[in-house]
């Protein structure tokens, strides 16, 4: 078994939380708590018949944001940016975002993901915000539904065991 730690980035109110209790504990809450500091936990996933331990640690706040201690991010093999796809606010500063986490952790894997789907009216209003950003989003999810949750660990999962 491998182990590796991953890490759940982006904005405030992106869904970070929900999607680490959805993977974690699989549950969802429609209560907005926000997370102060790091939330840490672990999670033991079957990816390609091999058992993957994702220690996943939930960053509170922004990827460049001050408050937020470097320190947090060091170590990690995998990040999960996440970005709202009801709010672009969330995600018109990906470009900075990104390329700093890629200085930060240039050997980490990095999966975009637009979390929040389910609160969009069709796959052509998904598409159509995909469509006019500057990186690929590598999966839309909804952790309220589950949506994709799953399938976003296993494709990380399959990137973190092809690096080990």
């Amino acid at each position: 078994m491998i182990s590796k730690k991953v890490i759940l980035t982006g904005n405030f109110g992106v869904g970070k939380t929900s999607l680490f209790n959805r993977f974690v504990y699989d549950r969802f809450s429609d209560k907005y708590l926000t997370t102060i500091g790091v939330k840490v936990n672990k999670k033991v996933t079957h990816v390609d018949g091999e058992e993957v331990s994702i220690l996943l640690w939930d960053i509170a706040g922004e990827v460049s944001q001050d408050k937020v201690p470097v320190s947090y991010f060091l170590g990690a093999a995998g990040i999960i940016y996440v970005f709202d796809l009801t709010r672009p606010l969330t995600y018109e500063n990906m470009d900075r975002d990104i390329e700093h986490l890629r200085q930060l952790l240039p050997d980490s894997v990095i999966k975009i993901v637009g979390n929040k789907e389910d609160l969009l009216g069709s796959e052509d209003e998904i598409q159509q915000i995909l469509s006019g950003l500057n990186h690929e989003c590598n999966l839309t999810t909804s952790a309220k539904t589950g949506r994709n949750v799953e399938e976003l660990f296993q494709e990380l999962g399959k990137d973190l065991l092809e690096r080990a």
